[in-house]
């Protein structure tokens, strides 16, 4: 299986696992110029942006450690975007979460729910 491949297997498990949790799903793999979201859902009544991080094995570390400062703020601008597109006004409340998935026989599945606040882009 290629990185893509692998990707999509484990959105699609965390896609899963967030349904059985009462997460309706709006969109994935939303992609624009200012980066990708992974999973776009919603969570009583709050809008919530998914970044999914899998790891076959502890060696390079938890999976929802690869979720750096950048990465963080790439998701925030990219969200951004994404609530201007679809309507989305200032005053609907917004969410970050990692959805970390640690390799193994049976994948372990971590939500972090409120990982990073919104880093807002400087004019």
């Amino acid at each position: 299986m290629n990185k893509r491949e692998t990707g999509t297997k484990y959105e699609e498990a965390a896609c899963e696992f967030l349904i059985k949790h009462g997460v309706v799903i709006r969109r994935r793999n939303f992609r624009c110029r200012q980066g990708e979201i992974d999973i776009i859902g919603e969570e009583d009544g709050c809008l919530v942006f998914f970044e999914v991080k899998y790891r076959r094995d502890k060696r390079s570390g938890l999976p929802e450690e690869a979720v750096t400062y950048a990465k963080q703020k790439r998701i925030c601008y990219t969200a951004d975007y994404y609530r201007m597109c679809f309507g989305y006004g200032e005053d609907c409340p917004v969410r970050y979460d990692v959805i970390g998935i640690g390799g193994g026989a049976e994948p372990e599945v971590r939500w972090y729910k409120n990982a990073f606040s919104h880093i807002f882009r400087r004019r």
